[in-house]
């Protein structure tokens, strides 16, 4: 995982919902891990009803690092997630090796949110080398879309190994001031 300059540590990150003006999030929007209001960076992921991208978020511990993670809301009924502070998405890919449906649309619909797509730093994605090419789609097409980069991959639920991998180069991006700045050249819808 590489590292890029950080925003304004200073400015306090928030997360709100779409309905709400507040920063604290409401039902529907995704919790914080961290229940302080500071902290070091954050993750943002998808997970389907299967809940493996939620539980390979919960093995990676990052709270533990000071790392607080939100969840894009799984039903279009559900209030949007609003993020507004620098993060790294973590996606599963859709498909069954259709590179065009690849990208979850509860993500697509979170990042064609301009204000949300701002705060993207980078992208890990999970998926299934069965699908060959396919493998992984969603973080190389966020990835491009949004230009940042795609900081790792992993297959299906990852392994300890993944989990390993994920935590240390989490704790390195975010350490290394691995948030860009706020000022970034926009970035384009994700279709």
């Amino acid at each position: 995982m590489s590292a890029i300059a950080r925003a304004d540590a200073a400015e306090p990150a928030t997360v709100a919902t779409k309905q709400s003006s507040s920063t604290v999030p409401t039902a529907g929007a995704a919790e914080p891990a961290e229940s302080s209001s500071h902290h070091v960076g954050a993750v943002v992921y998808f997970s389907s009803a299967s809940e493996n991208t939620a539980r390979f978020v919960e093995h990676c511990r990052l709270n533990e690092l000071g790392i607080a993670s939100y969840r894009i809301p799984l039903r279009p009924g559900d209030e949007p997630l609003a993020v507004h502070e620098p993060y790294v998405l973590i996606v599963p890919t859709y498909g069954g090796g259709v590179v065009s449906k690849a990208v979850p649309p509860q993500v697509k619909r979170f990042l064609n949110d301009p204000d949300n797509r701002a705060w993207i730093r980078g992208v890990i994605a999970s998926g299934n080398t069965n699908f060959g090419e396919a493998y992984a789609a969603a973080g190389r097409i966020v990835s491009a879309k949004c230009k940042v980069p795609l900081l790792f991959t992993f297959e299906l639920m990852g392994t300890p190994e993944d989990v390993r991998k994920t935590r240390e180069g989490l704790a390195r991006f975010f350490a290394a001031d691995g948030a860009a700045t706020a000022d970034q050249a926009p970035v384009a819808p994700v279709a």
